[in-house]
């Protein structure tokens, strides 16, 4: 099957792929997106066949389609293949890459506003245990990382820029490419959670330079929840040692020493969920053969659509931020707790999410924002399902005096 032409997605296809389209308008793509047919065939055949021969045994049998996910995820995020370690989730991911830097007393580590909360905590318990510092970078007028600001405040107690891509509200993208380029010149490590990214707009780490790069399979990707992977590039490979070790990342060369594995996978553990990271693969090629290009091109014109006609109905407001903006769009109705917005939503078979102050807790504070109704659209929404959410909101909007 053809799933783009000429740089253009074929809707028709895609959806056809995408079994959930026919029970839900699914706009929680970024919480977790539907799965196309492809992706789930490839995580429940492979399950399938553990139960027929065992999990050693398929694992064995499947040794070349596993190690090509590595590959893809590659191709998808311009890196090598050996500069790609999957993981458990994103969570993980971001954690085995922060976790293996060395920082001690005296040491910055400088984020941006809207940095996830999960994130955040992990930057105050090490700043905690080693007495390092977490600083927050300005936003420029409108949000989003001022980046003049940001290299005003560099100097050579910086240690790590660590910073989220597009956060997970306000649809923001955070100019991750600007903050590379800084980064790389003064000769800091850069951090990129790119959770909301992959899958949404092409990537290439090269043009980003970022040191490490984490993801998630479940939002954009199309992926199975429970999938991840961490990119690092090679020259901090070879000085960087996991947190942690086994025997999959290292192996006893004595019985007082050992040597890593010298790629990207000794941040891995032996023992993984196989059939998921066959899902993830999956996912990747099926981005990958659409074209990232399209994707985003087709995620920008269904989000301008709803912005402007959201932006339109009395009594919503919507929270958005940023010079550029992804497909995530935030908004609140008056008079309405977005939980009961969604509720409302639930039940005329609708998907969304409501993200609360507590997931990006400094911009929230800054921006005095209540819990938000998160709208996240994807390439496989159609124009007609747009226009049922248009309408839905509109209704619930008008109905609020009620």
């Amino acid at each position: 099957m053809t799933l783009a032409t000429a740089g253009r997605l074929d809707l028709d296809a895609v959806r056809a792929d995408t079994p959930g389209v026919s029970h839900r308008a699914h706009f929680n793509n970024a919480g977790a997106a539907l799965m196309p047919a492809p992706v789930l065939s490839a995580v429940t055949d492979y399950l399938l066949r553990e139960s027929e021969i065992g999990g050693y045994e398929t694992a064995a049998e499947n040794y070349d389609k596993l190690n090509s996910v590595y590959g893809s995820i590659a191709r998808l995020v311009g890196a090598s293949p050996e500069e790609i370690s999957i993981a458990e989730n994103a969570t993980i991911a971001w954690q085995r890459a922060f976790y293996s830097m060395n920082f001690r007393e005296g040491d910055r580590i400088l984020t941006a506003s809207a940095e996830f909360a999960a994130n955040f905590i992990a930057f105050l318990q090490v700043a905690k245990r080693t007495g390092a510092s977490v600083e927050v970078i300005p936003d420029e007028d409108g949000g989003g990382v001022d980046t003049a600001a940001l290299e005003a405040m560099l100097d050579d107690r910086v240690r790590l820029i660590a910073i989220t891509w597009i956060p997970t509200n306000g649809g923001l993208v955070n100019p991750a490419e600007e903050v590379g380029r800084i980064a790389r010149k003064h000769g800091i490590p850069f951090l990129l959670d790119a959770c909301q990214a992959a899958g949404q707009m092409p990537i290439d780490v090269r043009v980003l330079n970022c040191d490490l790069l984490t993801a998630t399979g479940r939002k954009y990707l199309r992926a199975p929840r429970g999938t991840g992977f961490l990119y690092i590039r090679k020259g901090l490979l070879e000085r960087t040692e996991p947190a942690m070790l086994d025997l999959f990342g290292a192996t006893l060369t004595s019985g007082s020493t050992y040597e890593m594995r010298p790629d990207a996978r000794r941040f891995e553990t032996w023992e993984t969920n196989y059939s998921t990271r066959m899902g993830l693969g999956a996912a990747v090629d099926y981005a990958l053969a659409i074209g990232l290009a399209a994707i985003e091109a087709r995620c920008a014109e269904l989000t301008k659509t709803l912005r402007q006609e959201i932006g339109g109905i009395k009594g919503v407001q919507l929270r958005d931020i940023g010079r550029r903006q992804a497909a995530i769009i935030s908004l609140t109705i008056d008079g309405l707790e977005s939980a009961e917005v969604m509720r409302r939503l639930t039940g005329e078979g609708i998907n969304v999410s409501v993200s609360p102050p507590s997931s990006t807790p400094i911009d929230a504070t800054a921006r005095q924002l209540p819990p938000v109704v998160r709208i996240s659209p994807h390439y496989y929404n159609s124009e007609e399902e747009v226009a049922r959410v248009v309408e839905a909101i509109r209704s619930i909007s008008g109905s609020r005096a009620g």
